[in-house]
């Protein structure tokens, strides 16, 4: 069946791209491609292909650059989703079933804007009521509703385990941010919620307490000290400010300077202490101390273009736009405590990787169109302003499909060094933080300013952290214990799956390994995934 076989493809090369194998979509899906037959089948038959249209869009997000088939499979999977939305007449369907309204949550969220663990929640409480992925005889698709109760109750706890981590650490975030005076500085915006609950949210990565803690007190930190920078400090109290970071030392600051350095140097001597009890063999409290002087150096020049009424050049404003975005302030020194960690070496301005910078531009184009309004009226300069201004010739949408054009290519570029083995000296773990940052910055800044709006996020906040789940059925507690006091089984040899799988045209996958294949780990040994007990033709 070609619906059977497409959706095989589809799965098989999202999960082997995402574990970090190439894997070529010109030999997946060229054929389907080129085959008008079947493709004006499937344009006849929207219904029935729907469940493996979903799995080809959803595979065509993790395209690299020059990957023009990929292109080709998201336009023509996105037109036909968009179709099965609608009725037969062409108008828009009143009452969607659970499987639509997740084709339209697909369609509608680009999946780096997607929050994995509110996403965990949504399958948890529509799996409740049916499990919509199963569509009859029609589909080739089988979900096995063997152990479904049990499984769905190990999510459920899982899910509400994971509210009661994210409302202590929220708890302990505010505290510090209390105590430290950031809350109460009578200017600016108070995002520290939104600062959590993004980092926490965003993907299962980072899943240290710690990592997700630090991010976050960072997050608070920049946007206090981006506001003091933009609208709340004189210019001699932005220079003393300087000078006080650059010799690490609050003498002779005052008000709310000092109210933020102290803040700031509780949070860099926290982290490097850590560092070192956790048996890092570098101390990092000066490299720390260097890269915020670097991103308050970044806000200093852009309050000298705004306040001086300076034009930078394109190039200059993007070289400078790039540090003061700061996400590279919240990650790198994050990342020195995941494991394996980052290099130390990697703090450090001349040793950032293309992976973060490539997410600093990206990062940095992404505020600059949805802020473009709110900044200039409040006299700043941004990319589209900057773009206008030196190309007399453009528009407002011009300026904007240019930056969403570079955001674009940027994003493919990094997807690949997050994914693929051998693009990046980080360790992989490190990479993965950088992707959840990305989640982050589209969740805030994809289709519209979230971060700045005091409404806009609240319901998903609560959903995430404090709303339980919604129960239709009655639920009985799992013991986990019990589930590590099994038997050992007497053979301890695993029979192989067999599978089954054609392949038209005699296509191979032509796929090879570039790092080492996850491993599950029980009480019995290791199973290993095999890529070549699941795909013929691999080599």
């Amino acid at each position: 069946m070609v619906a059977a076989q497409l959706h095989r493809d589809s799965l098989a090369f999202h999960l082997l791209r995402m574990h970090g194998y190439i894997v070529s979509p010109s030999l997946l899906f060229r054929w389907f491609l080129d085959d008008e037959e079947i493709r004006t089948r499937v344009e006849k038959e929207p219904e029935h292909f729907s469940t493996t249209m979903l799995s080809m869009y959803r595979a065509s997000n993790l395209i690299f650059c020059g990957e023009n088939e990929l292109e080709d499979v998201k336009s023509f999977t996105r037109d036909l989703l968009k179709r099965s939305l609608l009725t037969k007449n062409g108008e828009t369907q009143r009452k969607l079933s659970q499987f639509q309204q997740m084709v339209q949550r697909e369609l509608n969220i680009p999946w780096l804007a997607h929050m994995d663990h509110l996403d965990h929640r949504i399958w948890i409480e529509e799996n409740e009521e049916v499990n919509f992925l199963w569509k009859g005889k029609t589909s080739h698709v089988r979900i096995s509703h063997f152990h479904n109760v049990d499984l769905l109750q190990l999510a459920m706890q899982n899910y509400e385990f994971k509210q009661s981590i994210f409302k202590s650490e929220l708890k302990e975030l505010m505290r510090w941010a209390q105590n430290c005076g950031l809350t109460n500085m009578g200017f600016g915006r108070e995002k520290t919620t939104y600062c959590y609950y993004a980092i926490a949210a965003a993907t299962t990565y980072p899943n240290d307490t710690y990592v997700r803690m630090l991010v976050a007190k960072s997050a608070v930190m920049i946007t206090v000290a981006d506001d003091f920078f933009d609208a709340e400090g004189s210019f001699k109290e932005l220079n003393d400010f300087m000078n006080a970071v650059r010799r690490w030392d609050s003498k002779g600051l005052s008000s709310h300077g000092k109210v933020i350095f102290e803040a700031l140097d509780n949070l860099v001597s926290e982290a490097s202490g850590k560092y070192v009890e956790q048996g890092g063999i570098h101390d990092i409290q000066s490299s720390l101390q260097d890269l915020w002087y670097e991103t308050f150096l970044s806000w200093l020049t852009e309050a000298k273009w705004n306040k001086k009424g300076e034009a930078p050049s394109i190039d200059d404003y993007l070289k400078n736009g790039m540090i003061s975005i700061a996400i590279h302030t919240m990650i790198l020194p994050a990342s020195c405590f995941l494991n394996p960690s980052l290099s130390y070496e990697n703090l450090r301005p001349a040793q950032y990787e293309p992976i973060t910078k490539l997410l600093m531009v990206i990062c940095r184009l992404l505020n600059d169109i949805q802020t473009y309004k709110r900044e200039t009226e409040e006299g700043k300069w941004n990319f589209l302003g900057l773009n206008l201004m030196k190309n007399p010739n453009f528009g407002m949408e011009d300026s904007i499909a240019l930056g969403r054009e570079i955001i674009d290519e940027r994003t493919k570029e990094f997807i690949q060094h997050v994914l693929v083995n051998g693009q990046s000296d980080l360790p992989k773990p490190c990479k993965l933080l950088h992707l959840t940052c990305l989640k982050v910055f589209h969740l805030f800044y994809n289709s519209r300013n979230a971060f700045d709006s005091n409404t806009q996020l609240l319901e998903d906040i609560n959903k995430a952290i404090y709303l339980p789940l919604r129960r239709n059925t009655k639920t009985t507690k799992i013991d986990l214990s019990q589930l590590r006091s099994m038997p050992k089984m007497k053979d301890k040899s695993i029979q192989r799956p067999r599978f089954n799988w054609s392949f038209k045209h005699n296509r191979s996958f032509c796929v090879h390994q570039v790092i080492s294949p996850p491993a599950l780990r029980n009480g019995y040994g290791i199973i290993s995934f095999n890529p070549k007990a699941l795909i013929p033709g691999f080599i």
